[in-house]
């Protein structure tokens, strides 16, 4: 009976002996430190920038239609052609034309001749009344004629002129160099003076394209001409293009709320089409020395309001942060107040920490 007693004695004095220590690891309330991955809070040089979407276009667009009303009698390209500043397109019949422009020639000739005429006799009348043969008014009356058949010159010169630049309004020819894009006429088609509809040919320049883009009326203000727009294109993945600023719309659309702004973009190799889709940004400006952490350092995140929460560990406790946060670059947000460079914020494994709690920091990335 009293080896039974001191048996039992004994286990439980060894039971309040462990019973009066934590277990190696663990906290007074028996809880172990959880374990979290951190990052530091970095300093980084931050691109400004205007998130834009737009579509690209051909900045030179010409739709050739007659000028004179007449009959196509050949159609020199197809669709899809390259073709040269100048280059003959199609040819109208001339034939009334070049009646018109042989007329015209023959008025000049007629009109250089009474010029010449008119001139001799006023020399002549010169002399008569220098000896005193002629009166006043005959001289008078010599030089009226003379200038009378000069401007008749001149009228009928303009007249050929008129009739050369109506001629060569038989051949529609390629404003600048580009491709045609459209073809609309055939031979035999009658075309007219400007005629509406349907342009005769479409030449489109893609080597320098355009690309026009909205942009919200909160970050118009930060918007200069001058400035790049580096976009993607979902034909081309991967491939970063660079265009430059070059007019901004004076007005807002009021619908929207948005600011019209366009580009030029260089396209040498034709790699870029219009009516392409575009993604990309307008580059407003660089700043040094900003401090950022990774998203996924926030537990919360009032975007509208530019603040947000963080867990940092500070010894070896999770302190809850408020922060005031700006701009989002990549996976890292920009941090305007409530952290110092250096500090560690929980990464992961934070949804599941509560401030006070202890932390042990299993993976520090950053480092």
């Amino acid at each position: 009976m009293l080896r039974q007693i001191l048996i039992v004695a004994g286990a439980l004095a060894v039971l309040a002996g462990c019973g009066g220590q934590a277990l190696e690891g663990t906290t007074a309330s028996g809880k172990p430190p959880a374990a979290v991955e951190v990052e530091p809070v970095t300093a980084a040089d931050v691109e400004e920038a205007v998130a834009v979407v737009g579509v690209l276009a051909p900045k030179a667009v010409a739709d050739l239609r007659s000028e004179i009303t007449s009959v196509v009698e050949e159609v020199l390209v197809s669709e899809w052609v390259p073709v040269r500043k100048g280059q003959p397109l199609a040819r109208l019949a001339s034939r009334d034309a070049e009646a018109t422009l042989a007329a015209a020639r023959a008025a000049v000739a007629q009109a250089e001749a009474a010029a010449a005429r008119a001139v001799r006799e006023l020399e002549r009348a010169e002399k008569l009344r220098a000896n005193g043969l002629l009166t006043q008014q005959g001289l008078d009356e010599a030089r009226s004629a003379r200038d009378a058949a000069l401007a008749g010159l001149d009228a009928a010169r303009a007249q050929l002129r008129l009739a050369e630049a109506n001629l060569d309004k038989t051949v529609i020819r390629a404003p600048f160099d580009g491709v045609v894009a459209y073809r609309g006429v055939n031979v035999g088609d009658r075309v007219e003076n400007m005629g509406g509809g349907a342009p005769m040919f479409r030449v489109v320049d893609g080597r320098v394209l355009q690309l026009t883009v909205t942009v919200p009326s909160t970050a118009s203000a930060r918007v200069r001409v001058g400035q790049p727009l580096l976009f993607t294109v979902d034909a081309l993945p991967g491939r970063v293009f660079r265009g430059q600023v070059t007019t901004i719309n004076p007005t807002m659309d009021e619908a929207s709320r948005s600011l019209k702004v366009t580009a030029d973009v260089a396209n040498p190799d034709g790699e870029l089409r219009g009516g392409m889709f575009a993604e990309g940004r307008i580059v407003t400006g660089r700043r040094t020395g900003v401090l950022q952490v990774p998203r996924t350092a926030l537990l919360s995140w009032d975007v509208g309001g530019g603040t947000a929460e963080v867990l940092v560990v500070a010894g070896d406790r999770a302190e809850r942060r408020s922060i005031s946060v700006g701009e989002v670059v990549g996976d890292r947000v920009e941090v305007t107040a409530g952290l110092a460079a250096g500090e560690q914020v929980i990464t992961r494994g934070n949804f599941a920490v509560k401030p006070g709690d202890r932390v042990q920091v299993v993976s520090a990335g950053g480092a």
